[in-house]
């Protein structure tokens, strides 16, 4: 497959949702990633037990975390977790590290936020030297050292396929490069040709310091219906619910439809029917260049049934007319 092939359906929401994951597998979706959230909004809190369970049930999907929230877990239980995945899934499982766009898991588990930079500092750094698959000597200030440590289960192709979720820091983009992760951007909102230069710094950075510069991934929320109408109205009055929660605890004012449809124009919103979410997906990727699009399908109580269509959509019709309009765009030469 070519390097615009991988696309995504991330999962937050209620337990419902394994039809839809069971469904993305049947009608050809490649990955499902699955959030690590601990707050009421969103049910997951233990992605990689529901993605075990996943395993099980699919034959072709990748599976990932979309993210792990390093900075407040252990590298090496993260590591064995997904790992078994791994083997469950007969080589499937992928791992997307993120700091998480919530702190609730800090205090959850014993971490001090006034520790947040090198919580992830070291743990990253850890879970690099992990992913060599050999014993492994590590020593650090937020966990016990290590000394010729072996970790087991190992993953049969030698290394877990590795991404580090990221919102916007250029320090963040420099450290993923420095350690030859794949770079996933988070873009929730605005105009996503903001994030050229992050992508521009991130190969450069790649450059400089030796490493793999991997294609890169971005994640943006959206919603599928059979027509835009449709799909704005069953989308709308949960996510505004959802960000007016999460804007409350953050100072934002409340979402006011001009915003949401002004988002499903021209930002980083994809709503709307087969067609729609196709060609601005497909632009998307052809204007910053990635390699892989993360569509979040759930934002908010939206009705089971109506993620389940969203799915059957996005595999049947969204993802081969993303596929023709990039291939029309390489055989006319259109950037």
């Amino acid at each position: 497959m070519n390097n615009y092939s991988r696309s995504t359906i991330e999962a937050q929401c209620s337990h419902q949702s394994l039809f839809a994951y069971l469904r993305a597998d049947e009608v050809g979706v490649d990955v499902i990633a699955v959030g690590e959230h601990h707050r009421r909004e969103f049910a997951i809190s233990a992605p990689d037990t529901l993605l075990a369970g996943i395993a099980t049930a699919t034959k072709n999907i990748r599976l990932s975390s979309g993210v792990t929230v390093l900075s407040s877990d252990d590298p090496v239980r993260v590591f064995q977790r997904f790992a078994t995945v791994d083997a469950l899934s007969n080589g499937r499982a992928e791992v997307i590290l993120g700091r998480g766009s919530f702190t609730e898991s800090f205090p959850l588990f014993g971490y001090d936020l006034s520790d947040y930079e090198v919580l992830f500092d070291e743990k990253i750094d850890l879970f690099h030297k992990l992913l060599d698959e050999k014993p492994v000597t590590w020593e650090g200030t937020t966990r016990a050292a290590l000394h010729e440590a072996d970790v087991f289960p190992k993953t049969e192709s030698g290394r877990l396929k590795t991404w580090v979720g990221v919102g916007g820091s250029p320090q963040s983009v420099i450290r993923t490069a420095n350690y030859g992760f794949r770079l996933m951007l988070a873009v929730i909102g605005g105009s996503p040709e903001r994030f050229v230069p992050y992508i521009d710094l991130y190969r450069r950075a790649t450059e400089q310091f030796g490493t793999t510069a991997h294609p890169v991934g971005l994640h943006s929320p959206g919603f599928i219906a059979d027509t835009d109408e449709q799909a704005k109205e069953i989308v709308f009055e949960d996510y505004k619910a959802m960000r007016d929660k999460i804007g409350a605890d953050r100072g934002w004012p409340p979402m006011r439809r001009a915003e949401f449809e002004s988002e499903a124009a021209h930002g980083s919103l994809y709503i709307g029917s087969p067609e729609t979410v196709a060609k601005k997906i497909a632009k998307t990727i052809s204007t910053l260049g990635i390699g892989r699009f993360d569509l979040i399908y759930s934002g908010g109580a939206v009705p089971a049934s109506d993620r389940l269509r969203a799915v059957e959509l996005y595999g049947t019709k969204v993802i081969p007319m993303v596929r023709e309009l990039l291939a029309d765009q390489r055989a006319s030469g259109e950037k």
